[in-house]
């Protein structure tokens, strides 16, 4: 019987995993709750796969050499983004990476208009007058969104997903990606970035995160938008200049901004800080404005995706444990 060891699994997951065994007999899948660290590596031996999901690098060489030793073939990660892994070392190590690079782009893309929503109908101002009641309709007016422009930085999965319930509402739909999908036409239509930045109302980032795209919306890029456009990241942190954000909502540069993950929020997000302040001043400073709506990383958070997201590094592990090549592999 073939033994996979979940690192660092949640309750939720929990369910995903019983139900993947279930369809899988012959295979035994033990969690635990820790990361994958030097200190937790040997957790893993005896084992014929791992699956992990954290936010703390996996950079000591140790941990690639170790893994080899005990046989392992591969590192799965279940969650899109690859960038903690060292990919150099896990190739030196004859480890096999792979990632989950989409899972249920619905989740991401109704966290999306939930944010658009809030902020087009002004509820965070309306919410903050409200608890002085102060129910006055004094800036309050909203747009319609089969009125407004919907500009999509990276229309992959995710991207074209957000493009569809856009579309079906009967806004706008543009988008700046370097691949153009005949089956989108229908759509969207495709521009470049700085079109989408000048003339959409809605700037709404679903990028990858790489050395191209780190930082790209920056002082200059807020500039060049409506000052009554707003701005929603749900991709990852470092594609904005957190601070450069914060400076435009405060400039009156943008009308606001839909936040779901921020540069740094490794550390917070997922986590309980109502006993501390947090270490994160920019996000501090969001979390105050009324015209922005923060959620913690949660654009994955549905039944659907957590079930997506188990079961295909599950299946991922087994195609390489049984000699198979997974169609999800990352390449260095």
């Amino acid at each position: 019987m073939l033994k996979f060891l979940l690192y660092h699994a949640r309750e939720d997951e929990k369910v995903a995993v019983k139900h993947w065994m279930s369809l899988h007999p012959d295979v035994q899948v033990d969690t635990n709750d820790v990361p994958l660290t030097e200190k937790t590596v040997q957790l893993a031996n005896g084992y014929d796969g791992i699956v992990i999901q954290q936010h703390i690098p996996v950079e000591a060489p140790t941990i690639y050499e170790q893994l080899h030793a005990f046989g392992i073939k591969q590192i799965t990660l279940r969650i899109t983004g690859y960038e903690i892994i060292d990919l150099a070392l896990a190739a030196k190590n004859h480890l096999v990476v792979t990632n989950v690079p989409a899972y249920s782009p619905r989740s991401v893309s109704e966290l999306v208009l939930a944010h658009v929503m809030r902020l087009v109908r002004h509820l965070g101002i309306t919410q903050a007058r409200e608890t002085n009641h102060d129910f006055t309709w004094g800036g309050l007016e909203a747009n319609e969104i089969h009125n407004l422009t919907i500009g999509i930085i990276g229309a992959g999965k995710i991207g074209s997903a957000v493009a569809r319930i856009f579309k079906a509402l009967g806004s706008t739909v543009i988008a700046a990606d370097p691949i153009h999908r005949p089956e989108l036409g229908d759509t969207l239509t495709y521009v470049d970035h700085e079109t989408v930045y000048k003339t959409a109302d809605i700037v709404t980032m679903h990028t990858p995160l790489t050395a191209e795209t780190t930082h790209m919306i920056d002082a200059k890029v807020f500039k060049m938008m409506k000052p009554s456009a707003f701005f929603i990241n749900a991709s990852r942190g470092p594609v904005v200049v957190a601070t450069d954000l914060v400076a435009a909502l405060e400039n009156g540069e943008i009308a606001g901004a839909g936040i779901d993950t921020i540069e740094g929020d490794s550390q917070i997000f997922s986590q309980d800080w109502s006993d501390r302040p947090l270490d994160n001043a920019p996000l501090a400073k969001l979390l105050t404005m009324p015209n922005v709506s923060v959620s913690p990383h949660i654009g994955f958070y549905s039944d659907a995706a957590v079930a997506n997201m188990v079961e295909i590094a599950l299946d991922d592990v087994l195609t390489i444990a049984n000699g198979g090549v997974s169609r999800h592999q990352v390449l260095a």
